[in-house]
């Protein structure tokens, strides 16, 4: 870690995954959000929720004092270090950094709370393990999707927004054709059908009686097998378009030729060991 004041070092170790040891602290971080999701998980079998663990010595309340403590130091961290704490508090990150600092305190303060609020708001620090996102950048073939991944992103949302008009209009149909009296009661409910449908689940809480609903359900159901592979499709076009452009830009700086893979410690047309800046 660099040389400077403590303020500054607890800034790098809090926010920058430009360093080694900023990446270990932001695993940290992660790894401690996941194992108080797999607690909430492990307790939800437990007939005895979080408020009657309160009141006795127990291993799962220590586990979540445990959590509850490091996330609040955390959060405290933070918005000490952070030059502009007013909007780290009010950025996503940093809301969900305080929410998920709250259940065993709302608890605390609101004893007769219904306990699935708060095994709600203990659910949320699953959102934490989104940081990860801000280090793909580093991970090497992970930055390779993750960058294909932005690269597409208007084409995806336009293949799903169309999916989506679909949805709406074959459910509308459905809810004409077969109505109320074979269970498709309102449009939400049809449009819920429909998605089942297309996706080619099937649940079958909800299948169409007449001829003409069958046969638009077998419709929708060739549709969802046509379109499903649009979006790997495209994201796969745009990863090898991506590849293809890095190993064209990499280059040997002893023979000049390029098409080197990513990883590539030496060049492999004239073994000379490529530098620093190239494979990076």
């Amino acid at each position: 870690m660099k040389k400077g004041t403590w303020r500054q070092n607890l800034y790098r170790s809090l926010f920058d995954t430009h360093t080694a040891f900023g990446r270990k602290m932001e695993f940290f971080w992660i790894t401690m959000a996941v194992a108080s999701v797999v607690l909430v998980f492990m307790e939800s079998g437990d007939p005895k929720p979080l408020r009657v663990l309160v009141e006795r010595e127990d291993l799962g309340l220590k586990l979540e004092v445990f959590f509850t403590a490091v996330f609040t130091v955390e959060y405290l961290l933070r918005l000490l270090t952070t030059p502009k704490p007013k909007k780290y508090a009010s950025s996503f990150l940093g809301i969900v950094d305080l929410l998920t600092t709250l259940p065993l305190y709302c608890l605390l303060l609101f004893p007769n709370m219904a306990v699935e609020y708060v095994t709600l708001l203990r659910l949320l620090r699953v959102l934490r393990v989104l940081r990860i996102f801000k280090m793909l950048r580093y991970m090497g073939s992970a930055a390779l999707l993750w960058d294909s991944i932005v690269g597409v992103r208007k084409k995806l949302l336009v293949f799903f927004t169309f999916v989506m008009i679909l949805l709406c209009l074959f459910g509308g149909v459905m809810y004409v054709i077969e109505g109320p009296e074979h269970g498709f009661t309102s449009l939400p409910v049809s449009v819920y059908w429909a998605v089942v449908t297309m996706t080619t689940v099937g649940y079958g809480d909800i299948t169409p009686h007449t001829p003409a609903g069958r046969i638009l359900a077998s419709v929708l159901i060739l549709i969802g097998y046509s379109i499903i592979a649009i979006p790997t499709g495209v994201l796969t076009a745009h990863m090898t378009e991506v590849l293809q452009r890095r190993r064209t830009v990499r280059h040997c700086e002893h023979c000049h030729k390029s098409g080197h893979d990513d990883d590539a410690v030496y060049c492999k047309f004239c073994s000379t060991r490529l530098s620093k800046q190239t494979r990076d």
